[in-house]
């Protein structure tokens, strides 16, 4: 990572949340560098914003507007438990793996690893997640982006897992195929030799 993307990513909140359109704070840190525009960070707000705009020495007033009216104000998830099913899908969804649960068991929110980003609302089948706003985040964003991307790793090697079995998997039945059919070649052999 150079030094510039560094510093840029270091300046926005780290809940990977993708309200930028983009994929976690990194790549957009990455295509900021590259000239993006600084304003597409709704969470970060103004702050940020700012902060931004003095990094690359560039103008942040014609966006100051546009961000008042977009910024999110901190916040957590919170789950009304008696009405989770348990059906992992807000588990799925969040990306910095802030939900603890289990199939079929009730899940909760650790609160203080919670960005708020509202990725678990969407999928819950039965709408018992509330956003929750906050005077201050109660995540640390050193540690959020650390949690982001152990996460993308400990998902990447689940995937590279499951095509490594499915591999696997294909070779045992071309060995089974394979010797199948030297047993019916074997057993025709054998049928024509005793016919003769």
């Amino acid at each position: 990572m150079n030094n510039l993307v560094e510093q840029i990513d270091g300046l926005l909140p780290q809940t990977q949340c993708g309200q930028c359109d983009y994929d976690g704070c990194l790549p957009y840190a990455e295509a900021i560098a590259d000239g993006e525009a600084i304003n597409r960070c709704p969470p970060g707000g103004i702050k940020t914003l700012k902060a931004l705009a003095e990094l690359l020495k560039k103008d942040a007033t014609p966006f100051l507007e546009g961000m008042l009216k977009q910024e999110k104000l901190p916040a957590t998830a919170y789950i009304r438990e008696t009405e989770c099913i348990g059906c992992t899908k807000c588990i799925q969804a969040c990306p910095v793996d802030a939900i603890l649960g289990a199939a079929k068991q009730l899940h909760t929110v650790l609160t203080q690893e919670c960005t708020g980003c509202g990725l678990c609302v969407a999928p819950c089948p039965v709408d018992c997640i509330d956003i929750i706003s906050l005077t201050t985040p109660a995540y640390q964003p050193k540690k959020t982006r650390q949690r982001f991307y152990a996460r993308k790793e400990r998902l990447a090697n689940i995937k590279m897992q499951a095509i490594q079995q499915q591999k696997n998997e294909e070779i045992i039945n071309q060995r089974t195929y394979i010797e199948a059919a030297i047993a019916r070649s074997k057993t025709k052999k054998l049928n024509v030799k005793v016919t003769i």
